[in-house]
């Protein structure tokens, strides 16, 4: 019996670090990375298939070149399936990529860098409770619209603000 084919994808867009070593063509160093490297860029679907990847110069930025690498990958899902989803992380946040997203009728979620007036607008759910803190992770959920200055309209932000309160005295997690 043969599988049926998704009625949607999810591409799901981000860049990575590859170092080098030695004079490799476009190896360049990257201070965010430390290191002198390549910054591919790709796009995987929601199964983790690679649908796309752009080998790039070490020293660009996250989103440099996504036109490239993101608009193939919707051409050949067009007309095949009947939703397409996309989400990045803050590195794609920008009015380019969110307007040819509309434009296409793509669904997104990109996080969006932390910014004061964000965090004026959530401030209220990171407020620490009363009494003895408890020991798991409290998520809320929020939605506004909010307009940054370099957007030509207002979206729809959703935040889920999670935070792991802790005693005082205790010493903050660690990751291993």
């Amino acid at each position: 019996m043969l599988a049926r084919p998704p009625r949607g994808v999810v591409l799901d867009m981000d860049s990575s670090v590859s170092p080098t070593h030695g004079e490799q063509e476009m190896s360049v160093w990257n201070g965010h990375y430390e290191c002198t490297c390549y910054h591919p860029l790709f796009v995987f679907n929601q199964f983790g298939d690679l649908e796309q990847c752009t080998l790039r110069p070490g020293n660009v930025h996250s989103a440099d070149g996504w036109e490239n690498t993101l608009k193939p990958v919707v051409a050949r899902y067009k007309g095949k399936v009947s939703r397409i989803y996309f989400r990045a992380d803050a590195g794609f946040a920008n009015p380019e990529v969110y307007e040819y997203l509309e434009a296409e009728r793509i669904k997104y979620a990109i996080r969006l860098p932390a910014n004061r007036i964000l965090h004026e607008r959530i401030g209220h759910l990171l407020t620490r409770p009363v009494g003895r803190p408890p020991n798991e992770v409290r998520r809320s959920y929020a939605n506004f619209h909010y307009q940054a200055g370099s957007w030509t309209k207002p979206r729809r932000v959703v935040t889920i603000p999670h935070r792991l309160f802790r005693d005082e005295h205790e010493p903050p997690y660690e990751p291993a």
